[in-house]
C-alpha cells in the first residue's frame, strides 16, 4: 500500500497485533469453574479496589477537588462510580491491546521520506515479539491511551483496566499465597493509575505528546522505522549473556533525546512508585496477607538464572523495577516531608510533575513546588 510522504506510519500495528497474538505462551492449567471463579473475583477486587484507593491517596472521585478521606479501613467499601472500564482477559487479548494502545500513543509518529513497507514490517514484528514474551508477565495494566471521548465534556472517559488472569492465577500459586487477598493487592495498584489519571486529565495527552517527539526523533527524515529500538534490545541481549552492565536505549540516544527519556523515565517513576506505595498502604485490615505478599513477591521480582537474566535485560525488566523502587523512594519522602495532600501537588500541572533529578532528590521537588 502506498503512502503519502511524511504520512506513513513507523511501525505496522496490524503485524504487530498479530505476531503478539500467535506466539503468546498458553497459561497454567485450570479447571472451567477455576477459571469462572478467578475471573469473577478479579471483576469483584477492582470494583472494591476504588474505594480503598481513594481513601488511601486522598483523590476523590472525578471532578472533585482531593479531600483528606477517613483514616478507618473499610474492609467492605462503599460503592464509587468506575474508574475504569475493567476487562479480565487472555494473554494474546492483552498482547492486542498492547499493540492498540502503542499504536494510538505513537499516531503522531510518521516515517520523513520514503515510505519503506519492509522497515514496518519489521518494526511490528519486533514489536510483536516483545509483546508476546511479555504477555506471560503482566499481572494487570491501565491504558488511559484508547479511551473514547466523552460527547457531552469532550474529555477522554474512563481508560481501561486489564487483569490479565493466566498470569495472576500463576503468580498466586508461585508464591502460595491467599487468592482473594492477592487479587485485590494486584486491582488496587491498577487502580491507583486509573485515580492518577483521573486526578490529573491532562497526563495522558502529555504523555503522548512528549513520546511522540522523541520516537520522531530518534526515526529521523532519512532513517529506517524500528532501528533504535532493535539496536536497543541487542545491546541489552548482548550485555545479559556476556554478563556485562547493558546501556540498554542509553546508548543510541543525543544528548537531546537522553533529556527527553530521563523526562518520560521521570514521570513512569512517580506513577509506577506511587502505585507501589499505594497498594501496601491499605494495610492488614484490607488486604490481611499484604506483608506476606509484598515479601514473597518482591523476592520473586529479582529472578534466578542466566536465561531469566536475558529476558529480564531484553524487556528492560531491571530498569523497570528501578522506576518502582526510586519512585516509591520519592513518594515516601514527599509524603514524609509534607503529607498526602502535599504530593498530591503532583497532580496539579505539567509543571509539578518531577525531574530525573528530583526523583532521586525528592526534597528539590518539596522546595521547588511547595517553596
Amino acid at each position: 500500500m502506498e503512502h503519502d510522504e511524511g504520512h506513513a506510519p513507523a511501525v505496522d500495528w496490524d503485524v504487530a497485533a498479530d505476531v503478539a497474538a500467535r506466539f503468546v505462551r498458553p497459561g497454567p492449567p485450570a479447571t472451567r469453574s477455576e477459571l469462572a471463579e478467578l475471573v469473577a473475583g478479579l471483576r469483584a477486587a477492582a470494583t472494591d479496589a476504588v474505594a480503598h484507593v481513594e481513601r488511601i491517596t486522598e483523590l476523590g472521585p472525578v471532578g472533585e477537588p482531593p479531600t483528606a478521606r477517613s483514616s478507618g479501613p473499610a474492609r467492605t467499601p462503599d460503592v464509587r462510580p468506575p474508574l475504569s472500564r475493567t476487562l479480565v482477559v487472555d494473554r494474546a487479548s492483552w498482547a492486542r491491546a498492547n499493540a492498540r494502545m502503542l499504536a494510538v500513543m505513537t499516531s503522531g509518529v510518521r516515517t520523513g521520506g520514503r515510505d519503506r513497507p519492509t522497515a514496518r514490517w519489521s518494526g511490528g514484528a519486533q514489536v510483536g515479539t516483545v509483546l508476546s514474551v511479555v504477555s506471560s508477565r503482566v499481572l494487570g495494566q491501565f491504558d488511559p491511551f484508547t479511551a473514547s471521548l466523552d460527547p457531552r465534556t469532550g474529555r477522554p472517559g474512563p481508560g481501561t483496566l486489564l487483569l490479565v488472569a493466566p498470569n495472576v492465577l500463576r503468580m498466586e500459586r508461585t508464591l502460595d499465597v491467599v487468592p482473594g487477598d492477592f487479587r485485590l493487592w494486584v486491582a488496587l495498584h491498577e487502580q491507583t493509575h486509573a485515580r492518577q489519571f483521573a486526578a490529573a486529565p491532562w497526563l495522558a495527552a502529555h504523555l503522548r505528546d512528549r513520546a511522540t517527539a522523541l520516537l520522531t526523533d530518534l526515526v529521523g527524515d532519512d532513517g529506517a522505522p524500528g532501528e533504535p529500538g532493535a539496536r536497543a534490545v541487542l545491546a541489552r541481549v548482548v550485555g545479559a549473556i556476556t554478563g556485562r552492565a547493558s546501556d540498554g536505549v542509553e546508548a543510541v540516544l543525543s544528548p537531546r533525546q537522553r533529556e527527553a527519556f530521563d523526562e518520560l523515565g521521570a514521570v513512569m517513576a512517580l506513577l509506577e512508585g506511587h502505585a507501589d506505595v499505594m497498594m501496601d498502604a491499605v494495610g492488614p485490615d484490607v488486604v490481611p496477607t499484604v506483608r506476606v505478599i509484598r515479601e514473597r513477591f518482591d523476592a520473586r521480582r529479582q529472578g534466578t538464572g542466566r536465561w531469566d537474566a536475558v529476558v529480564r535485560s531484553l524487556l528492560g525488566v531491571d530498569q523497570k523495577l528501578a522506576q518502582y523502587r526510586d519512585g516509591a523512594v520519592f513518594v515516601r519522602s514527599v509524603t514524609s516531608a509534607v503529607g498526602t495532600s502535599g504530593l498530591n501537588a503532583v497532580w496539579s500541572e505539567p509543571g509539578t510533575l518531577p525531574s530525573a533529578r528530583e526523583i532521586a532528590d525528592p526534597r528539590a521537588w518539596v522546595r521547588r513546588v511547595h517553596g
